[in-house]
């Protein structure tokens, strides 16, 4: 099977310091661009995140503190990565809650403006999730009825998240071989931005999901309370989160102009 694509899709996965997406760094990065005529593209880099990786993380994904010494920074590395994935969707295993955020948090660090405005993700994780309740390895074996070799390996992983959704398309009469209702169908709870903070109400408008402020507007509140949105930008929240906000807020700006 090949997938009915418009444009490029980018599947790819990520192997990190820990699961904390505004603390944690990449260790490793594979990316595998698929492209409408069915041409594929492979990218793999082990990547110096800059601050230890834990010894029970290394346990999990083998990557230690020496294998990563002299190899690039994300930093480093961050141009080559977005421009291979500039004008593409994204695809990955529980790429939504995760992999995207921490890409995203990643590249806004190199000062990279990445954002999700002008593309899909398909999460191949959420499609396995509502349609057999399962894992990537036990995906893979249901679907592809092949054993995970190398499991936690960032491009066995990927390779693998790639064969699990043709062969769910295949499989599924309900899934439509189309990127935009595979990403529909992928998603949860729309978000504002990647880590929940800000989620859409019925109107399509931004509201807090936490604090005091919880469902209420996010215009509101830096309306009548200014020094919140200061208070935003400097705690610790994803940069992600901050880009949001601040765009939020000069879009309020700019209405007041018109």
């Amino acid at each position: 099977m090949q997938l009915n694509l418009t444009k490029p899709i980018c599947f790819f996965d990520l192997e990190t310091t820990g699961i904390n997406i505004t603390n944690d760094r990449i260790v490793e990065i594979s990316i595998l661009k698929v492209y409408p005529d069915g041409k594929e593209e492979r990218y793999t880099r082990l990547v110096n995140p800059t601050i230890p990786i834990p010894a029970e993380v290394t346990k999990i994904h083998g990557i230690s503190d020496a294998d990563v010494a002299d190899k690039p920074t994300f930093k480093d590395l961050a141009k080559e990565i977005h421009n291979l994935i500039k004008d593409s969707d994204l695809g990955g295993f529980n790429s939504n809650r995760f992999d995207i955020p921490l890409l995203a948090e990643e590249m806004l660090r190199a000062d990279i403006d990445f954002d999700m405005k002008n593309r899909m993700s398909v999460d191949v994780q959420t499609i396995f999730h509502k349609m057999e309740q399962r894992t990537l390895v036990a995906a893979y074996k249901f679907y592809c009825d092949k054993s995970l070799e190398d499991a936690h390996s960032a491009e066995a992983d990927t390779l693998a998240t790639y064969e699990v959704l043709k062969a769910q398309i295949a499989k599924y009469d309900t899934l439509e071989n189309d990127t935009k209702f595979l990403a529909e169908f992928s998603s949860r709870k729309k978000f504002a931005d990647f880590a929940g903070f800000l989620i859409f109400n019925k109107e399509g408008e931004e509201c807090f999901s936490f604090g005091k402020h919880k469902g209420k507007r996010v215009v509101d509140v830096l309306e009548t309370e200014p020094g919140y949105f200061g208070w935003l930008l400097n705690a610790d929240f994803p940069l992600y989160t901050k880009k949001v906000l601040t765009s939020i807020k000069l879009r309020s700006f700019n209405n007041k102009l018109d």
